[in-house]
């Protein structure tokens, strides 16, 4: 099967590539050359709103990973209405109302973030993908994914920086009240949305595909420390309403996201996808990390902002 990836070079969408590969499809990544493609790949360099250079292309599926507003999918309508067997368009499990009104979450609770405006903008994609029925979509929401690169965390869990201060003992931020919260493996995600890729009676459908095992974040810093050799975490606790208020920029990602429970019911997915099942519990799959980093340091990086901005945080609630 031909498929293209709008996008190819993150952490979720290199191994969505590599699984798609390894069962014998035929992958071209769309970039924008900023990063590097995965070896063993082929690429085109062209702007993913680019009709014209779309239009050159001719895949059977398209999955697109980088929508965050309806102007970025029009062009791929525009392109490939008519000429594409199904178009996947990779949205979040943070669409979904928050507080959840029931728990496991399932396909059929209510969307409608009302704190973060990257859940609303990803919502507006799937109300303008449906406003278009002659256009065969697939919804998948993926909710908090890492891989050999990524140390899950509140701030930014795509660089070295929580591992960093792990190693150092240097605090870390949390709110008052502990939240299940679920993390899946990318290489597990990708087997779900290889399932789907092709499935003609996923068109017109929604997803979310994660894992079914839930910690709290206590409980994922605590492993990700022990991975490392680190020290027990240094874990300020400070009410939540406090912390969005002095620090806005953390109101979506905390009130609209990790403060809230995430437990998924993977039921669909399952049943679309017959024998689907997470394999990695994050005890395995933060030590691959771990494994990763110890091996390419050469690629281990701390991101300044970040590790500044929890620096600023535990200043700001001792001074308070």
């Amino acid at each position: 099967m031909k498929i293209l990836f709008i996008g190819g070079t993150g952490n979720l969408s290199t191994a969505c590539a590599a699984r798609l590969q390894q069962r014998g499809d035929d992958v071209t990544l769309l970039t924008r050359g900023r990063a590097p493609v995965p070896r063993g790949f082929r690429s085109v360099k062209a702007d993913r709103g680019d009709v014209t250079a779309l239009r050159t292309l001719a895949p059977e599926v398209v999955v697109n990973f980088l929508g965050y507003e309806p102007s970025d999918l029009a062009p791929h309508r525009e392109a490939f209405a008519g000429r594409i067997r199904q178009y996947i368009f990779i949205s979040t499990a943070a669409v979904y109302v928050k507080p959840p009104t029931a728990l496991p979450i399932t396909e059929r609770e209510p969307l409608g973030n009302p704190f973060w405006d990257y859940a609303q903008k990803k919502q507006a994609c799937e109300e303008w993908l449906r406003a278009h029925p002659d256009f065969p979509v697939t919804i998948v929401r993926p909710s908090h994914t890492y891989g050999p690169r990524w140390f899950p965390n509140i701030v930014a869990s795509a660089s070295y920086t929580l591992a960093a201060r792990l190693l150092a003992g240097q605090a870390l931020f949390l709110w008052e009240h502990d939240n299940p919260w679920t993390l899946t493996a990318a290489s597990d995600f990708a087997v779900g949305l290889a399932g789907l890729v092709g499935n003609e009676a996923a068109i017109g459908e929604a997803f979310h595909i994660t894992s079914d095992e839930t910690l709290t974040w206590p409980e994922i810093y605590a492993e990700t420390a022990a991975a490392l050799g680190a020290p027990p975490p240094n874990i300020v606790r400070m009410p939540l309403d406090w912390l969005c208020e002095r620090f806005p920029q953390l109101a979506g990602p905390l009130k609209g996201d990790k403060a809230n429970p995430a437990v998924f019911d993977n039921a669909k997915i399952k049943r679309f996808v017959p024998g689907f099942a997470c394999q990695t519990p994050f005890r395995d799959g933060i030590r691959e990390s771990v494994a990763w980093a110890k091996t390419h340091p050469a690629d281990v990086a701390v991101h300044a902002e970040y590790n500044a901005l929890y620096d600023v945080v535990a200043a700001a609630w001792r001074a308070s």
